[in-house]
């Protein structure tokens, strides 16, 4: 009796499986072999270097990494202290950022604006604008607001 019942299991996989229909391949999908290149931009590659500490007196060293155009990246400040002990017993300061994620849309010509985003705990979201531009063989990034820093970066 079990092997009869197994047997009607398997049977009924089967058939489950044979009744599905493949349907065709869309018109608007690129056939096989004939993909479209993917754009790339002049200034693709991964870029590295260190901002001047602008009114704030904290440098930032600066990770970016141009994919296709797509800018994603980091600045992290050395500077940056972390929670110090509270001998008053009173709400401690806010912690200084010291992780700044960074992302945008890189232009070949002309200057091109990133936006960078704190990494903070909390509620106290902290962002900024940056303009980047190319220039010559490097990448210069200048803060727009808060600090004013600017980072001359290179392509490693």
């Amino acid at each position: 009796m079990t092997r009869l019942l197994a047997l009607l299991v398997l049977l009924a996989i089967a058939g489950a499986a044979q009744a599905q229909i493949r349907t065709p391949a869309s018109p608007v999908a690129p056939q096989k072999g004939n993909a479209e290149p993917v754009p790339t931009s002049a200034l693709d590659g991964n870029w590295r270097g260190t901002s001047d500490g602008g009114s704030c007196n904290a440098p930032l060293d600066y990770v970016l990494i141009i994919e296709n155009g797509f800018v994603d990246g980091s600045a992290y400040d050395n500077t940056a202290q972390g929670p110090k002990p509270n001998t008053h017993h009173g709400p401690p300061p806010a912690p200084t950022p010291g992780l700044w994620q960074i992302h945008g849309v890189a232009k070949n010509s002309g200057p091109f604006s990133l936006i960078s985003v704190a990494s903070v705990k909390g509620s106290d979201r902290r962002e900024g604008k940056l303009s980047a531009q190319s220039d010559g063989g490097g990448l210069v990034v200048t803060e727009t607001g808060g600090c004013r820093r600017t980072a001359r970066l290179q392509r490693r």
